[in-house]
């Protein structure tokens, strides 16, 4: 690439980043005030993680069909469509909030609605980097990124928690359907400039029509991951590790803290878990992460391991502060970390694809996570640590006793879990050794467009 294309299209990619962190800020704050109304419409844990549920299983289930979309369509296009229906989802709740028929149930098939539209949005925007930038940013870009899922985590909570109190959630939600037009804006003004892989080695084409089937391109992502171990490997540890760390420990975050503060203070301390990603993305966007990007993997998720633990030990908004915080810190670059290995290590012209199953894959143990998280909380580890409980007199003794106090057991075995989980994946060679087996599938000459019309 020329100094001048370099130039042109950081540009292009800059203008995309900013509308969709737009867009971030928007949906944190629906999510927070949505998560808000079902705690305080219900009281129940298990309605809480229902919502989280319906809004990741239809779009984990999507994905392949998604990606293979994405592949055909172009990311821009993708993108948008992502943008319309969700932003139609939002505007439905908004009525519906606004007329007082707003209910539990209504929420739960939005949910799963927008689940279904931003199945289209992930791997779109993840093939993104590659296609515009040289590998040797990859990292960079991706921290980039995780900045912004960082500054609307640090936005969205401490806005939504002011404006739910005064706007109500009507208030909110039509702030959040504004974010969605600026995105469209932003992807609709860069519609030439998006580049488009040339197509490489497909599928084979059974029909005779010249182009594979959709049902082919689908399998295809599959077979792709399945014929490479140590890709195979890194997908089946993040699906154990999603499972703790995200599904469990992060979804529980809000009744952990609410056990012994305010909906404000739960404000706050998620804002500093906000503060936590943005330093993290920065980190990453300075550094690049390790060279061996797998050593950013593993070593970081055990310090995740090892602090949710420590959100466990004391009801005490200090002790969970730093615990958010360092969690948070570390996901970027965990995340950018195993993108930038599987930006690298998988041909351009089939990352939707693949890029799709990775995530339905690795996403695929969060859905049981929180259909078990709920109850596990409400019916398991919070009797054993209420007064009375079979464990208030013996581990109550050191971790404390009431409203909370079992999710914080839980959070002590989630992360004797994620730590067990790094230290037995790091026994597997094909897995340390990743990088050295598969060759670099980055090319290195520009690509001609991508804009997907």
């Amino acid at each position: 690439m020329t100094e001048r294309s370099d130039s042109s299209r950081m540009w292009t990619f800059l203008v995309v980043w900013l509308g969709q962190f737009v867009s971030l800020v928007g949906s944190g704050m629906t999510t927070f005030a949505l998560g808000f109304w079902v705690l305080e419409q219900t009281g129940s844990n298990t309605r809480f993680t229902l919502v989280a549920f319906f809004g990741v299983l239809p779009g984990v289930v999507a994905l392949p069909l998604a990606g293979a979309l994405v592949d055909r369509w172009g990311g821009r296009r993708a993108m948008l469509l992502a943008d319309l229906g969700e932003g139609l989802c939002v505007l439905t709740a908004m009525l519906l909030a606004w007329t007082g028929q707003l209910s539990f149930a209504t929420v739960c098939v939005l949910a799963l609605v927008n689940s279904l539209f931003g199945a289209m949005r992930w791997p779109a925007y993840s093939t993104l980097p590659p296609l515009l930038l040289p590998a040797r940013h990859l990292g960079r870009a991706n921290g980039m990124i995780h900045a912004a899922e960082a500054g609307a985590a640090i936005v969205a909570p401490l806005a939504a928690g002011f404006l739910v109190t005064s706007l109500r959630l009507p208030g909110v939600l039509l702030m959040d359907l504004s974010t969605f037009v600026i995105s469209m804006v932003t992807l609709l003004a860069v519609r030439a400039a998006l580049p488009r892989p040339a197509p490489g080695p497909q599928p084979h084409d059974r029909a005779g029509t010249g182009r594979p089937s959709l049902g082919a391109e689908v399998a295809y992502g599959w077979s792709y991951i399945r014929a490479r171990p140590g890709l195979w490997a890194l997908l089946i540890f993040f699906a154990v590790t999603n499972f703790t760390v995200i599904g469990l420990a992060r979804t529980l975050y809000t009744p952990l803290i609410l056990g012994f503060t305010s909906p404000k203070a739960l404000g706050t301390l998620l804002s500093i878990g906000g503060a936590g990603l943005l330093l993290g993305a920065a980190a990453m966007t300075a550094w690049g992460g390790p060279r061996r990007r797998i050593h950013g993997v593993l070593g970081f998720t055990l310090i995740q391991g090892v602090v949710i633990i420590l959100g466990g030990l004391l009801p005490n908004a200090f002790l969970v502060g730093l615990s958010v915080f360092m969690l948070s810190f570390c996901f970027p670059i965990v995340t950018g970390s195993s993108q930038a290995l599987w930006q690298s290590k998988v041909a351009l012209d089939v990352q939707g694809r693949v890029f799709s199953v990775r995530r339905m894959l690795g996403w695929s143990s969060l859905p049981l996570a929180y259909l078990v998280g709920g109850p596990l909380a409400d019916h398991v580890f919070e009797p054993l640590l209420a007064p009375g409980g079979a464990l208030a007199d013996s581990v109550g003794r050191f971790i404390g006793v009431g409203t909370g106090r079992g999710i914080a057991l839980l959070y002590i075995v989630i992360g004797s879990l994620t730590v067990l989980t790094v230290i037995v994946s790091y026994q597997f060679a094909r897995l340390r050794h990743v990088e050295d087996e598969l060759p670099d599938a980055l090319p290195s000459p520009a690509h001609p467009s991508w804009s997907g019309t």
